[in-house]
């Protein structure tokens, strides 16, 4: 625990990190013990426009600014002292999505998210061509469907990148990426740790072939590891943080990483056979692989760590967002009844309620998805319950069903690396808003992968928290030290770590849900098909 505070801070010795999540953009500061100085945020939400799920760039700078001035205030009102400098900066930013801009810096179109389902077309061909998965969200799948849909503003690209590595480059005047995030817009050689040239070449065969001209590897930013400088904090860049002038130019920024290369970071799982879950409005595990898988497969994307290490990532689209929506119902009921019960309480009742809910879901179906989801082959989402008419309908077994809901996509893509492919993990860690109830979700996601799950408190602060490590690694760790030693031997030595182990009884009832879970997926087509789905803010 950091205990001078105010001169680590006016003295520069700290880290800040900063991570632009689907729902929260946050801010953390941490000291040379890599312990949080002081936290600040600010909530966000996207919108459904034009059938495309979108942040406005005006939102974005917005939300930055407001979380940075929520951390100067925190610093101020914490240890008594103004923020003017830190020590390292880094951002991160939920993954891949498409952010397109012309030679001049202008945005061609809007930003188009990780949410986004409708580049089928793309991904497959793609696939097929590349020889490797390219999922829906990646950028290059979002540029090869703007191409084959005959987009006009492809003619005018002038430079792409991801949400994370735009703030970087207004922050810097830097155009580059960490390569973790890097792995999510085109695929990585991994011997040059450098865009895959066979690739790159095979892509403007394919957009030549469609009547457009590209010189893709001209369009993409540059790609660091972990630990190499990525620039420094401009004057501009320091006014798009902090408006007030407090904060000084001339930071230190590392390169900028995805939400899943954070997470991986703040949960220690950077290392072979180690693996993490992060759930939030969408959920995805990573796993560090020690061996090449046996062939692609649409269900696993090919990434890489911070430190550029293979992995295999199942990623879902849909997380905890409509069990949020359903804790949010029952809170609305609760104030109808008089009760001001606060938000937190209200999901502890409900998630310990699921505890005591029948093993298998007793008959009840949930299906979580509010927007496309890949791995089932939905391109659009409709958030559905279901029951049997001799179902065991109660409290208890109803939000065991939605917390297994959000647990049972990501199950059917670790079935394929696990069996399929039989990768084993020696430990895989848990963060994310799902698991703040402690033994609820964790004990469930156990059981859906028949593997022990640990959580700590070390990474409460989830992506924020690891991009500042990541920050602090890039500017103070010792020559030659890899990523992977940085985090044992310094950050998460001695942390305390909350281990569940799958009980028999919940791995099976997880298994009869999966029964049902499956053969119920031709019901939410239907819905798909047959229920409107009107604009709205998501």
């Amino acid at each position: 625990m950091t205990t001078d505070g105010g001169g680590v801070i006016s003295g520069g010795r700290t880290a800040l990190g900063i991570e632009l999540g689907s729902t929260r953009i946050k801010a953390v500061l941490i000291g040379p013990d890599h312990a949080r100085l002081a936290v600040g945020s600010h909530d966000w939400e996207n919108q459904f426009v034009d059938r495309r799920w979108t942040y406005s760039l005006e939102a974005v700078w917005a939300g930055v600014q407001q979380s940075v001035a929520a951390l100067a205030e925190d610093v101020r009102r914490r240890h008594g002292v103004e923020l003017t400098t830190v020590g390292a900066l880094g951002v991160s930013a939920m993954m891949h999505g498409y952010l397109a801009f012309d030679a001049d810096g202008e945005l061609l179109t809007p930003f188009r998210t990780w949410r986004n389902t409708d580049t089928g077309r793309a991904a497959d061909r793609l696939s097929a061509e590349f020889g490797v998965n390219i999922p829906h969200r990646w950028s290059v799948a979002h540029l090869y469907q703007a191409i084959l849909d005959g987009e006009d503003h492809v003619g005018r690209l002038g430079h792409l990148t991801t949400l994370a590595g735009y703030v970087h480059w207004q922050l810097t005047g830097e155009k580059v990426l960490g390569i973790g995030d890097a792995s999510g817009m085109f695929p990585i050689d991994a011997a040059t740790g450098g865009w895959s040239a066979p690739m790159l070449d095979r892509f403007d065969e394919l957009a030549a072939e469609a009547g457009v001209e590209l010189g893709l590897a001209g369009l993409l930013p540059g790609i660091a590891v972990a630990g190499q400088p990525a620039g420094a904090l401009t004057v501009a860049g320091a006014e798009l943080l902090d408006p007030t002038g407090r904060l000084g130019a001339g930071i230190p920024l590392c390169p900028p990483e995805g939400d899943a290369g954070t997470g991986m970071v703040a949960t220690n799982s950077v290392a072979p056979r180690t693996g993490n879950v992060s759930a939030g409005t969408s959920i995805f595990a990573m796993v560090v692989l020690e061996r090449d898988l046996s062939r692609m497969h649409r269900e696993l994307d090919l990434v890489t760590t911070p430190a550029g290490d293979p992995v295999a990532m199942v990623h879902c689209n849909n997380g905890a967002s409509e069990l949020d929506a359903w804790v949010g119902l029952f809170a609305e009921f609760a104030r109808a009844l008089g009760s001001e019960a606060d938000p937190s309480a209200v999901f502890e009742v409900l998630f310990r309620a699921a505890l005591d809910g029948a093993a298998d879901g007793g008959g009840l179906l949930a299906y979580n998805y509010l927007s496309g989801e890949p791995i089932t082959g939905l391109e659009e989402g409709r958030p559905l319950f279901v029951r049997s008419p001799d179902s065991r309908f109660d409290l208890a077994t109803f939000m065991r069903t939605h917390l297994f809901a959000s647990l049972a996509t990501l199950r059917i893509g670790m079935d394929v690396l696990q069996e399929s492919e039989g990768v084993r993990l020696d430990r895989m860690f848990a963060h994310g808003g799902l698991f703040r109830t402690e033994g609820v979700a964790q004990r469930f996601l156990a059981a859906a992968i028949d593997t022990p799950v640990s959580v700590g408190d070390v990474a409460a602060e989830g992506g924020a928290w690891g991009m500042a490590v990541l920050a602090a690694f890039a500017t103070g760790r010792p020559p030659g030290q890899s990523l992977a030693d940085y985090l044992d031997e310094t950050v998460f030595a001695g942390a305390a770590l909350r281990t569940a182990v799958p009980e028999p009884a919940d791995v099976a009832g997880f298994d009869a849900f999966m029964q049902h879970y499956v053969a119920g997926l031709p019901v939410q087509r239907a819905a798909v098909e047959h229920v409107g789905n009107e604009e709205t803010t998501a």
